[in-house]
């Protein structure tokens, strides 16, 4: 990182988005857990008070990114979410968008995925991050059982909400080894040819 930068006149977004350009950044050198307020806010060259008045903690300025990753994710789904093309089509193109956002943002989804067990806020923010992939799985695949007489036969006894989130779930590994460099699944063909490969075989196959 660079050293600290004297805290100029700047709007209120600005001193808030450096705080979390900060974070994104010291994020590529040092795990979550081993930082402090302090150090972040030596980093973005802000005043304490300045922290302070946007953010509760280093967890709030996690959480801030973390969401707006997420929303980003939501996004990239919402062509299979909403049946805009085939499923397995507007899968695959979910998935390797996926792929993409975690690559662009492995900083700061390795410090949430590394994180959330062991701290009560960050466990909250997952889970509920997590959930809304889990409904809007749900909610398409419940679309498709009520289209397509193949699909519900395939899914006939089976607890869809369960499997949406063994889904959900399955992904958020495979993309956390991803972005920690793990093979097979650093090889970006590789990690959306399997997760297509379980989503399609579970619903459509």
């Amino acid at each position: 990182m660079t050293a600290r930068r004297n805290e100029p006149e700047q709007s209120g977004t600005g001193l808030r988005e450096r705080i979390l350009d900060t974070l994104r950044e010291l994020l590529r050198e040092r795990t979550f857990d081993t930082l402090s307020v302090a150090e972040i806010i030596t980093a973005a060259g802000v005043s304490r008070a300045s922290f302070y008045f946007y953010f509760a903690g280093k967890q709030a300025v996690l959480a801030e990114l973390v969401r707006r990753a997420v929303g980003a994710g939501h996004e990239a789904a919402q062509p299979w979410v909403q049946a805009k093309a085939s499923p397995r089509e507007t899968l695959r193109m979910g998935i390797d968008a996926g792929a993409g956002l975690w690559q662009s943002n492995a900083a700061v989804l390795r410090a949430i995925v590394e994180s959330w067990a062991s701290d009560p806020q960050l466990r909250e923010l997952w889970l509920a991050q997590m959930a809304t992939f889990t409904e809007a799985a749900i909610t398409r695949i419940e679309a498709d059982r009520r289209a397509d007489p193949t699909v519900q036969a395939r899914l006939d006894g089976v607890d869809v909400p369960a499997l949406a989130a063994s889904l959900t779930w399955t992904g958020e590994r495979l993309y956390y080894l991803a972005a920690c460099g793990v093979p097979p699944f650093d090889d970006r063909a590789v990690l959306v040819d399997t997760l297509t490969h379980l989503w399609v075989s579970a619903l459509y196959d």
